[in-house]
């Protein structure tokens, strides 16, 4: 196996590469100890060559790899593609297009949800592949020839997978489904970090919008911080202590000394001031910037029993179709569509529309029924209620 270690060398095999249809990318990178991924290796493989490249190495520079990332002209095939793409925004602020995500094409195609890379390559190839060096610590330096073999296998099978997704995709005439979701996969805004949307990723362990409005500004804080200091998030405040302070709204530093969350001292603490003063901007947001919480009030029975029926009407259409029922919509997309009058959710939209959103419309109508026929759910047209 070729070990890719200087810009020349880099340079000669993107080359290479950029002469093929499609190209086989996959990383390997460590981010335990730090906000942004840190990038330790990249497997590349194109129809009849394949190479590692060590970003680590010294004196490599990587352009000649991310302008093979941003030619047109070129898929870039992956596996489970977000968090590949995600470090290739972070490093050369560009996103891979365009590309095929073999994970989401498995499921297009009725290979089951989220399926796995192993057990792609098992139901395609037949063949079992070695995973135990997938916890290795990536950025040590030798990587022996198991880790580098291992490295390897996650491109090499991927080409023989896309020959198999491709052809399926056509067959079926399901190629646009594929190529919807991976326009949202190459959206930039996709891998953005606003640290004021930091809350959106909090549970709302709040008690009321006073708390989140505070909850808001304390996540802005600590993401902000994180991404200056490169650390992970915890390692600037607990997710328990963030919903503590918002709960309490301390305005004084002594006052953090009373929460149980935080350890002896920590009012004594640089950062004690900086969350003082953020408690004190949510406490004087204006009400009408902040999000409605959530009642967490149980739905109606009624309600739950449509979400019910929904899910089995999904699920039939899904096995019928043969692809993945997350694909077409999951469990918060199922309630919208039982509370709302037009929810705004991918269920409703496009080919999962055509598959299963126009009966879900129907179906709460009660324009149609769902019965079992012969070991399989089938929707039943439902006579139209004539006014007296």
């Amino acid at each position: 196996m070729r070990l890719i270690t200087t810009t020349q060398e880099l340079a000669q095999v993107c080359t290479r590469l950029a002469q093929h249809d499609f190209v086989a990318v996959d990383t390997e990178f460590i981010r335990e100890q730090t906000f942004w991924p840190n990038l330790c290796l990249i497997q590349v493989a194109g129809p009849d060559d394949e190479a590692i490249i060590d970003p680590l190495s010294q004196g490599i520079e990587l352009k000649p790899f991310y302008d093979l990332m941003a030619n047109e002209g070129v898929v870039k095939v992956f596996h489970a593609a977000r968090q590949d793409l995600e470090i290739v925004w972070t490093q050369a602020r560009l996103i891979p297009h365009p590309i095929f995500d073999t994970q989401i094409a498995a499921m297009v195609c009725g290979f089951g949800e989220s399926v796995s890379y192993v057990n792609l390559v098992k139901q395609v190839t037949g063949k079992d592949l070695d995973k135990t060096s997938r916890f290795t610590d990536w950025s040590r330096r030798p990587l022996s020839s198991k880790q580098l073999a291992y490295a390897l296998g996650d491109v090499t099978h991927l080409r023989d997978i896309y020959k198999r997704l491709t052809a399926e995709l056509e067959a079926s005439a399901r190629a646009r489904w594929l190529d919807e979701e991976m326009a949202a996969l190459t959206d930039p805004r996709t891998y953005e970090t606003h640290p004021e949307d930091a809350w959106q990723r909090l549970k709302l362990r709040v008690k009321n919008r006073r708390g989140l409005a505070v909850l808001i500004e304390l996540a802005a804080w600590r993401e902000r911080a994180a991404q200056s200091q490169n650390v992970p998030r915890n390692r600037i405040l607990r997710d328990e202590a963030l919903y503590d302070i918002a709960n309490h709204a301390p305005t004084e530093t002594a006052q953090l000394s009373e929460l149980r969350t935080l350890s002896e001292g920590f009012a004594r603490s640089s950062r004690a001031k900086d969350i003082v003063e953020a408690v004190k901007r949510g406490l004087a947001r204006d009400p009408k910037t902040v999000p409605p919480l959530r009642s967490g009030t149980p739905l109606p029975a009624e309600k739950v029993a449509l979400v019910d029926l929904l899910r089995v009407l999904l699920k039939a259409c899904a096995a019928r179709n043969k692809v993945a029922p997350r694909l077409i919509a999951d469990g918060d997309d199922l309630e919208r569509i039982a509370v709302e009058d037009r929810p705004d959710v991918a269920a409703m939209k496009g080919w999962r529309h055509d598959l299963f959103g126009a009966l879900a419309e129907r179906l709460k109508r009660g324009e149609l029924a769902l019965k079992a026929d012969r070991g399989e759910v089938v929707p039943l047209e439902l006579p139209r209620r004539t006014s007296t």
